[in-house]
């Protein structure tokens, strides 16, 4: 059956149903089309119900010719609460995302110059970081409220942090790192050290789904997870504390945080920018119809760089809002709009 025979009112409301890459992908049939995909109808369902509200939080004012338009600008970090979180949108889903800044979070004695030291960092989204100079007891901890978050929903937390060249003592013994929701807990170990390079820290998540019955027998034993910092591509590191669903049905508190207190040696060297939440991400493989012809490999949107889809068999496509650069050495696409930072 043509769309043609269906009013635009009505072909806008089953696009609205969809999700923003879905609507860039109908778009490319043909210009009509293209006015219903790109219409505020459509892209107001992609925002969250409380998009105006989180408008007013927002440090800088946005300046946006369409619902589209905003929702795009959305999908780059923006400073909200007085600098002392980020929020943005996951691109291809809308579902929000978040960073509650070292401002933000319970780190012990943060505010003694003795044991750190708060200060610029260049290559930061936040006024300031914190140093670890020295101490002993290291714990930080982080807590937002799950209406905040986009409800029927999974997701990961990662506490971001840099080492400095003369970081020492942070790896003589496991941190703990946990996630709490209601009666929900996660729970893990992490050694705080930097992996040499990307490829450790990719072949350590290619063969992380392989492990879950691993993981699930010794969780049954008491053995808890061990987890691995992994560097990003804005330089920084990210050390994932857990996961966890938010059904959004009620107003909970997400409490997260890293400790290591069972030792008594000193250790310093830590940066901490802040503890990121965001959507998990599938893994699967899926196959589908684009325009007629058949897409496999449907891949990760997020394998440590810009948030994308892969497509095989594809190449020459540009949808409004998502650039297709063709690579050839992977023979994929990246949807990309090109004019975001990293949220990895």
């Amino acid at each position: 059956m043509s769309s043609y025979l269906l009013p635009d009112d009505c072909f806008a409301h089953i696009l609205s149903l969809t999700s923003p890459i879905d609507a860039c992908r109908i778009s490319l049939v043909s210009s009509s089309i293209r006015i219903s995909a790109n219409s505020d109808s459509v892209w107001e369902k992609f925002l969250p119900p409380d998009y105006q509200q989180i408008l007013t939080r927002l440090c800088h004012p946005l300046i946006f010719s369409s619902k589209k338009h905003l929702f795009f600008r959305l999908c780059n970090p923006h400073l909200i609460d007085g600098g002392l979180k980020t929020f943005s949108l996951e691109k291809t889903t809308g579902k929000k995302q978040y960073m509650l800044s070292a401002r933000e979070l319970n780190i012990a004695w943060a505010d003694n110059p003795l044991f750190w030291s708060w200060k610029p960092f260049p290559a930061s989204r936040f006024v300031v970081a914190v140093e670890l100079r020295t101490i002993w007891w290291l714990e930080i901890q982080g807590k937002i409220n799950s209406g905040m978050l986009s409800p029927k929903t999974t997701y990961e937390c990662y506490v971001i942090v840099k080492f400095v060249d003369r970081a020492y003592g942070l790896d003589f013994l496991p941190s703990k790192v946990t996630v709490e929701i209601g009666n929900a807990k996660s729970e893990g170990n992490v050694y705080l050290r930097q992996y040499e390079s990307k490829k450790q820290c990719l072949e350590t998540l290619w063969y992380s789904n392989r492990m879950e019955l691993v993981l699930r027998s010794m969780a049954f034993r008491g053995i808890m997870e061990e987890r691995v910092a992994c560097k990003r591509e804005d330089g920084w590191i990210e050390i994932e504390l857990g996961s966890f669903y938010n059904n959004g049905g009620d107003d909970l508190e997400v409490k997260m945080s890293l400790k290591e207190v069972t030792g008594t040696h000193l250790k310093g060297g830590l940066v901490v920018e802040g503890i990121e939440l965001r959507p998990k991400q599938q893994t699967t493989t899926n196959h589908m119809m684009f325009l007629g012809e058949e897409v496999g490999d449907i891949r990760s949107p997020r394998a440590h760089g810009n948030p994308g889809f892969g497509f095989s068999a594809v190449s020459g496509l540009k949808m409004d809002g998502f650039d297709l650069p063709y690579d050839s050495s992977a023979s994929t696409l990246i949807v990309d709009d090109g004019s975001g930072p990293n949220f990895n």
